[in-house]
């Protein structure tokens, strides 16, 4: 029998359903006409249209005297649009042959592709230009190559001072992204030149929309030309830091010459190095670079700049220079040296010479004592409360020089390195300290420290009378009428221009006379030169030298540190020695020096596995 009642129920409910089913489509229909409709006009577009991104070749880099320094090589990127490739796959084997890739790097390549199905990702980097057109001739959908430009090192120097390019990684894009210009693929500078110039170095992309029809023919509208990058002039001779890397090799350490008159870096080399060519971008990268890395004697540190060192006894210039300027010393003072200095329980040693001496011969010979008597008289100077204080008078000097502080060059990586403040001795010694407690540093020891940069800043400081110019690696810049004015400001010292000259004349004398520096005597050419001797709780002292040539009007201000190279003499000297005669002279007249200094290996190697042993 049948209920009226629940056939009206059953109508009433199928009506709602086909409401229901009709809200439900003018729904979707509602959202794939207003909200999706532009992403399926871009998903059309896509089929018929894809930009290309073109890259400018980066600048190249040359010497001051115009010969190459980093030149660039054209190569090419295999790029490949997964959803435009042909589905059937392609002939894998042939293209392993075109590429010289190896299966599992291609096998990976792919796999990284697909993530992003619509976006060109490269396959395989670093194609021939014979591989390239390989590639254009087989013509597989989805595939195309991009140029780019690598670089190549054709005098093989200068590996951590011109830096190298890598892919960015993902820490880079997330942080130091520059208003979105890089893209995962791209190149950027990773140190040295390549990184502080990266800006005027890289250029700008350019961008091509290529149409591609049905019968996969194309065309290419150029919407912006890219815009090459800037040639830079380095202030480097590639001469002579091919020569300063040649006398450093089997060595740990570095060499810094500047030019006084303008702050221009004319040598950087730090040892041991590694050429440069062997981190291009490419296959073999990678690999050599991990081993590079593992490298005990770590090649990869650039130690002109982030090696800092106690400076030994090239710093009794500077308190002699402070003496002079507070008072507390004149040219004629005469002090005893008896092999040494000694205060109460406090002793330092001495070699022997004349005594008593004064300023000049005090330089000339390095002598410990005059120089320990010196610096106890700045910080115990009456017009002070106490030797604190003058201790933080003292440090504003060394600070004029350039010293703690980064010298703010445009060479990557700089360290301030140590000059400590009065609160850490206060903190050290529970504020019960005076001159005496302290009294390592007169003679450039103790808890002070400072990079070849800066001592080859104060080299040049000493050789222009009391002012210095921020060094840096880079004449010119292509396009732009003069570079950065914070390399043309001269910066001064707190120390008057008239009391130059006695350390001047200490120092000549030291090279010309009667001093520790005779090994730098170069004929008719006015040498000045101090010696260091870095005491070093792991082996042999640490050799070091400053230097400037001629005594007037000089060209070339030189610092040489040699780490377990002995006395300043034995191994600094006569490396800087030949490098200022080859820059004044443009010849070396001493091929058994060249020949010294080449067989003149210390022993780093057995210092460092004692030290790893600790």
């Amino acid at each position: 029998m049948i209920n009226p009642r629940n056939d009206r129920w059953r109508h009433i409910i199928l009506k709602w359903i086909v409401v229901g089913m009709f809200g439900f489509f003018a729904l979707v229909a509602a959202n794939l006409q207003l909200v999706d409709g532009n992403d399926y006009i871009d998903k059309a577009a896509d089929n018929v249209i894809r930009y290309i991104i073109t890259y400018p070749p980066r600048g190249e880099v040359f010497d001051r005297n115009g010969e190459y320094l980093i030149q660039n090589k054209i190569c090419y990127d295999l790029m490949v649009v997964p959803r435009e490739a042909p589905r059937e796959g392609i002939d894998t084997l042939r293209l392993l042959a075109i590429t010289g890739e190896s299966p599992k790097r291609l096998k990976r390549a792919f796999s990284n592709a697909r993530q992003s199905w619509r976006v060109a990702s490269p396959i395989v980097k670093y194609l021939s230009a014979e591989a390239k057109l390989k590639m254009d001739e087989w013509n597989i959908p989805g595939f195309y190559t991009v140029p780019r430009t690598v670089r190549q090192y054709p005098r093989n120097i200068g590996g951590n001072l011109l830096g190298s390019l890598s892919e960015v990684s993902p820490r880079f894009l997330e942080r130091y992204n520059d208003e979105g210009y890089y893209i995962k693929g791209d190149y950027v500078g990773e140190q040295g030149i390549e990184s502080a110039y990266e800006r005027e170095l890289r250029g700008e992309k350019g961008r091509i929309r290529r149409n591609i029809y049905a019968n996969n023919t194309s065309t290419d509208v150029v919407e912006k030309e890219p815009v090459p990058g800037k040639n830079l002039v380095c202030t480097i001779d590639a001469r002579l830091q091919s020569f300063a890397e040649e006398l450093m090799q089997g060595k740990v350490g570095s060499v810094v010459a500047i030019e006084p008159s303008t702050g221009e870096i004319l040598v950087m080399a730090s040892s041991p190095t590694f050429d440069p060519n062997e981190l291009v971008i490419g296959r073999d990268r990678g690999n050599n670079y991990m081993r590079l890395l593992r490298e005990p004697r770590r090649p990869l540190f650039n130690r002109a700049v982030t090696s800092p060192q106690p400076p030994g006894s090239t710093f009794k210039l500077l308190n002699g220079l402070i003496g002079l300027q507070e008072g507390v010393l004149k040219p004629h003072y005469r002090y005893t040296c008896n092999m040494g200095y000694r205060s109460g329980n406090i002793k330092m040693g001495c070699h022997e010479h004349r005594s008593p001496l004064d300023l000049e011969f005090a330089i000339a010979t390095s002598c410990n004592a005059y120089f320990c008597n010196v610096y106890r008289n700045i910080l115990e100077n009456k017009k002070y409360k106490s030797s604190k204080e003058g201790y933080e008078v003292w440090r504003e000097y060394v600070e004029s020089f350039g010293f703690g502080n980064r010298l703010e060059s445009d060479v990557t990586g700089e360290r301030r390195g140590t000059l400590m403040e009065r609160s850490y001795y206060d903190k050290l010694y529970r504020k019960s300290w005076n001159a005496l407690t302290v009294l390592s540093v007169s003679i450039g020891q103790g808890e002070l420290q400072c990079t070849t940069l800066q001592l080859a800043n104060f080299a040049a400081t000493i050789a222009n009378r009391g002012h210095y110019f921020t060094p840096h690696l880079v004449k010119e810049i292509e396009g732009q009428d003069s570079i950065d004015i914070k390399y043309r400001t001269p910066h001064y010292t707190k120390v008057d221009r008239a009391h130059f000259e006695t350390i001047i004349k200490g120092m000549w004398r030291g090279v010309n006379r009667d001093g520790t520096c005779r090994g730098a005597y170069l004929e008719g050419l006015d040498v000045c030169g101090k010696t260091g001797t870095a005491q070093n709780p792991l082996g042999e002292d640490h050799s070091t030298f400053i230097s400037f040539a001629p005594r007037n009007n000089p060209k070339i201000a030189i610092a040489v540190y040699v780490e377990h190279g002995g006395f300043g003499a034995s191994a600094a000297v006569p490396i800087a020695s030949l490098i200022e005669e080859m820059y004044l002279t443009d010849t070396v007249k001493r091929p058994w020096l060249v020949e010294y200094i080449n067989n003149l290996k210390p022993d780093y190697y057995k210092a460092y596995d004692r030290h790893k042993k600790k």
